[in-house]
């Protein structure tokens, strides 16, 4: 018990501290960059609201909390996920974990959006040239997580970030870490998680698109090209910390109840709460609520959330297909649909 409580105090010291350097600069919407970061991932955890910090498991905790991929109950997982994000965008996942007894679990996933065409413009023609080009946006992620006892896993990711824009891109990365504690204070079915996501250095933008043409006054010089320097900007960092709680009901019902507190250094803070009750392990509902007071972030778009799920185990294959869904104000809401195997 003292080695554990230990282990605790220095990850919340050491997860603070980092946060007090990038987290809580106040709203400043529109300001940070790779805001694809911010996308949630994963039917189950959207449906609860993003609330499940401290419960969620296996590969669907990879986005959440990656020390919750150290408890999964099989040998490999591949987990496929699709969103209706705003603005007609398209969010594609894809994730595949595996067990190496011993060792840990090693998790790789990639994240894309699909925004479609979009028409190029330019000074002499802002209406158009005719022309037209596609955003790409991209993060892939390698993940290793581990169970240091029965009830204490921690994990660690490395994202490659990736953004191209006609004919200007960026590259940077980014790292999570997270904790997690299972039956906190010898109380059965209270669980405790947090998380820091997006740590990294800057990323700037350049490349031939940053190229004009102009003439240099008082030389005798012919036009020549000339690179515009970008600004750098920062990664959209948070610290995220949450408790969850599953009282013992019986063989055929289960309920769990999580909440949790984010931090973010670009937007107000965020308060999440969710549910999930689940009847023989085969069926769930979900419902949840996410919420940022209006003095922290009058621009916070998100609110209700619910979805459901099927968990069928097919003998050697663990089959789940989950959908959820977000309320956006201004926007139609979101979809998320997902499908994971387990061997």
């Amino acid at each position: 018990m003292k080695i554990t409580i230990k282990f605790l105090l220095v990850a919340a010291i050491l997860l603070l501290g980092v946060n007090s350097i990038y987290a809580g600069g106040g709203v400043r919407n529109g300001t940070g960059g790779a805001t694809q970061l911010l996308i949630p991932v994963g039917a189950r955890g959207i449906a609860m609201g993003g609330a499940n910090v401290a419960t969620a498991t296996g590969i669907e905790a990879l986005y959440w909390n990656p020390a919750g991929a150290a408890y999964m109950n099989n040998s490999a997982t591949l987990l496929f996920s699709h969103m209706n994000y705003i603005a007609d965008i398209g969010v594609e996942y894809g994730a595949v974990s595996a067990n190496f007894e011993g060792f840990g679990i090693v998790s790789l996933d990639i994240k894309s959006l699909a925004i479609g065409s979009v028409e190029v413009t330019t000074n002499d023609q802002p209406d158009g040239t005719g022309q037209t080009f596609t955003p790409q946006m991209m993060t892939a992620g390698a993940t290793y997580s581990r169970q240091l006892t029965d009830r204490i896993s921690i994990g660690v990711t490395f994202n490659y970030i990736s953004e191209t824009l006609a004919q200007v891109s960026t590259t940077g990365f980014a790292f999570n870490a997270g904790v997690m504690y299972k039956d906190l204070g010898d109380i059965q079915g209270l669980d405790f998680g947090l998380v820091m996501k997006n740590l990294g250095p800057q990323m700037q933008y350049g490349g031939p698109g940053m190229l004009v043409t102009a003439s240099p006054q008082g030389y005798n010089r012919p036009p020549n090209l000339y690179q515009i320097a970008t600004a750098s900007f920062d990664l959209p960092s948070s610290f995220e910390i949450g408790f969850g709680y599953s009282p013992v009901l019986d063989d055929m019902n289960a309920l769990n109840i999580s909440a949790s507190f984010q931090n973010n250094n670009f937007s107000g803070d965020v308060y999440n709460i969710g549910a999930e009750y689940g009847y023989n392990k085969l069926f769930f509902v979900r419902g949840g609520y996410t919420l940022s007071p209006k003095d922290q972030d009058p621009n916070y778009i998100y609110g209700f959330t619910a979805g459901a799920g099927i968990n069928y185990d097919l003998g050697a294959i663990n089959f789940k297909i989950d959908y959820a869904y977000r309320a956006v104000q201004y926007f139609g809401g979101n979809h998320v649909f997902s499908v994971s195997l387990g061997f």
